[in-house]
């Protein structure tokens, strides 16, 4: 990936984390290999910023790369001084002989095959070197209602394959999920590594989440307002019953326990909450313009009384 995965992102240091998911989004939405068959740059893209935005996501690890603790692959950065000191030292075997004459400072290659060992990434063996394969990185749209109930979906890889992914109950837009052992492969006797497949959610026509809520704009009728009663609403396991009271208003908000979203690590669900939107008849009859009129003569109220300044 870039050196800079702010660069990949097409932000600056100083981006909100906000900032960040939707620089992400609107690459994984146009970029993606699979709505660009073929397209080298789409998918070198994409890749760039699947890895930019693994590593900014968490305030931690952005913090650790600002400080310069990692590269932009998270690695850890080689204390250079150290293994150069260690490259040249006097019960070093290796130092002064031939082989690394022509391949650089040994140094460096000190500092590469330490890190690699401190990483837990590759051991020498007498049958060669073995390291773990590389985590590949993808981006899958899912629709809400799998996001929301947890389902399972295909994805095609870029090389041709295919990958069943499952998506937990509960899951949440830009969450990472991790497949053991579907990454590249590995080298020698290493084990293959890891898919890591960030999720977008995709909207929904009726339902919004806010954290483990639900949330729904309910429409209902004039006398439903005034006169109260119950009426049908959605919620992502099916229609329920839910009493509007006597004398509701537009923006009132009602709350529904336990029909929101499964919490993470918990088997507690969290909360519908449904805004109330009052919308007049379709027809303003004769009938009805006789009774306000005749109402308001009598009953006049000031429902913006004390906005003025």
């Amino acid at each position: 990936m870039s050196d800079d995965p702010y660069a990949a992102l097409g932000l600056t240091k100083d981006a909100t984390t906000e900032e960040i998911k939707k620089a992400y989004r609107k690459i994984a939405r146009t970029s993606h290999p699979d709505l660009n068959p073929g397209d080298k740059a789409s998918e070198a893209r994409f890749k760039a910023a699947s890895a930019a935005y693994d590593l900014l996501r968490d305030p931690q690890t952005r913090a650790r790369f600002d400080r310069g603790e990692i590269d932009a692959t998270g690695a850890e950065r080689p204390e250079r001084q150290f293994y150069r000191d260690y490259a040249g030292a006097a019960d070093n075997p290796y130092r002064g002989q031939r082989g690394f004459e022509d391949h650089g400072d040994a140094s460096d290659i000190f500092a590469e095959f330490l890190r690699q060992r401190g990483q837990g990434g590759g051991e020498w063996s007498s049958q060669g070197f073995s390291a773990r394969g590389s985590d590949l990185r993808y981006a899958l749209e899912v629709p809400f209602m799998d996001a929301a109930k947890g389902g399972t979906t295909r994805i095609t890889l870029p090389a041709g394959g295919t990958l069943d992914v499952k998506i937990p109950e509960g899951t949440a837009d830009g969450q990472t999920i991790r497949l053991r052992s579907k990454g590249g492969p590995g080298f020698g006797d290493g084990p293959p590594g890891d898919a890591l497949v960030t999720l977008t959610v995709r909207e929904h026509p009726v339902f919004q989440r806010d954290g483990d809520d639900i949330l729904v704009s309910l429409p209902i009728t004039l006398d439903e307002a005034v006169l109260g009663g119950k009426v049908e609403a959605p919620t992502i396991d099916g229609p329920v019953s839910l009493t509007v009271p006597k004398g509701a208003s537009s923006g009132q908000m009602l709350r529904l326990r336990g029909r929101g979203v499964k919490k993470r690590g918990s088997k507690a669900r969290g909360d519908q909450r449904v805004e109330l939107r009052i919308v007049a008849p379709p027809k303003i009859d004769d009938e009805l313009t006789d009774f306000m009129e005749q109402w308001r003569k009598t009953h006049r109220y000031d429902p913006r009384k004390g906005m003025s300044a």
